[in-house]
């Protein structure tokens, strides 16, 4: 049976896809000419490499694709490889991995290119704007330098004499202008890999990520060849740190995903997920009562936030900015960057408030001015009292009780 296999690809070497398609019954099955799949190496013979195509079908290829220099078989029974259909012969399926360098593979670089198929070449020499490659024996094809590898080419005489594996982008004048890439090809496999990457990845993973850019808002990391965004926030708990003078490009770091969209091709990174937090310690370094010196690091309607350490920030509340005087918003008594000394008036780390007052401001009872925005800061119920008649009326009900 071997025999007869060797016997008719010899005679099919010189034909075309067309020829054989011609000569073979329609594939009752769903391959098509130039179509990859995925098979499982059932056996594997001097000449030949079985495959299992699923149910009862079987194909095979020629062994000699699967040699390494040595004349070694690179694969063995149970192996899953990757593999192109070429064509179909009394329900036995022919299968190549690529098209040879050999003379034989002259008659299938036109379907090569209709197809897709993979071609071997031998980088022969460098000339204008690229290089010249010999495939199919002595057939001549032309690869431009921006398509002989993801980036471009630094050292091109240690590319010469290389086989390497291209594309067929362009398939002129039965053969006489043949354009190839190699680049292609390695972006077809690159973006196999990174699907195949996002598919690993989940929200709240932690990952290893190297910086491979910085911006103002934020840095771009490699996470295992795609990339996410660490977004100046997530860089730390103090906020008011330089981006730049954290991090710097080539660094690497463990980061935390706290988003993935991979719709929209969006990885959202945070460094401080992997800090600790410095709230959990609030309670011992900032005890009621204690003073601290602080940097107001924003204003509000209701008061201004102080800065005691990365990621801490106390309310001073516009009650006690004033002097004793009423003021209508804190920027009439402070500014933004403004140091200031305070003195810890209560401290909630579960809900990561801490209330502060300006060291030698009275410690005055909550005025009634400081509103709800304040109350709700201190995790204080809002909800009314009534109005003046429900009072009353409250107070009649006691009485005849």
């Amino acid at each position: 049976m071997v025999e007869e296999k060797q016997e008719g690809t010899d005679r099919t070497e010189e034909k075309s896809f067309a020829e054989l398609l011609q000569e073979s019954p329609p594939d009752p099955g769903w391959l098509k000419p130039g179509e990859k799949v995925e098979a499982a190496v059932v056996k594997i013979t001097p000449e030949w490499v079985f495959l299992d195509l699923g149910g009862k079908s079987e194909g095979y290829l020629d062994v000699r694709e699967l040699l390494d220099g040595e004349g070694s078989v690179t694969v063995k029974e149970g192996d899953v490889i990757s593999a192109y259909f070429l064509s179909s012969r009394n329900n036995e399926k022919l299968f190549t991995t690529r098209v040879g360098s050999g003379e034989a593979g002259r008659a299938y670089l036109e379907d090569a290119w209709r197809s897709g198929i993979p071609v071997e070449g031998t980088v022969e020499k460098e000339v204008k704007g690229g290089f010249e490659i010999k495939i199919a024996g002595s057939v001549r094809g032309f690869c431009p330098f921006s398509q002989m590898g993801l980036t471009r080419v630094e050292d091109t005489k240690a590319l010469l004499g290389k086989t390497m594996s291209f594309r067929i982008t362009e398939y002129e004048e039965k053969g006489r202008n043949i354009i190839l890439s190699n680049r292609a090809l390695l972006e077809e496999e690159r973006r196999k890999e990174m699907e195949s990457l996002k598919a690993s990845l989940s929200e709240g993973m932690t990952v290893r990520g190297r910086v491979v850019s910085i911006l103002d808002f934020g840095a771009f990391l490699d996470i295992g060849g795609v990339q996410g965004l660490l977004h100046v926030s997530e860089v730390g708990w103090d906020r008011s740190a330089d981006i730049r003078e954290t991090l710097s490009v080539g660094q690497e770091m463990d980061v935390t995903i706290i988003k993935l969209d991979l719709n929209k091709d969006r990885i959202t990174l945070s460094l401080k997920k992997n800090l600790p937090d410095p709230w959990e310690e609030v309670s011992k370094k900032y005890p009621e009562g204690s003073i601290h010196t602080g940097r107001i690091a924003r204003l509000t309607k209701f008061g201004a936030f102080v800065t005691l350490g990365p990621g801490v920030d106390g309310l001073v509340h516009i009650s006690k900015l004033g002097g004793g005087k009423r003021i209508s918003h804190p920027k009439d008594a402070v500014t933004e960057g403004q140091v200031l000394e305070v003195k810890v008036e209560a401290v909630d780390s579960g809900k990561k408030r801490v209330s502060l007052v300006p060291v030698g401001a009275d410690a005055e009872e909550e005025r009634p001015e400081r509103g709800d925005d304040y109350r709700r800061y201190l995790g204080k119920d809002t909800r009314s009292m009534g109005t003046l008649g429900d009072v009353l009326k409250a107070g009649r009900s006691k009485k005849k009780r």
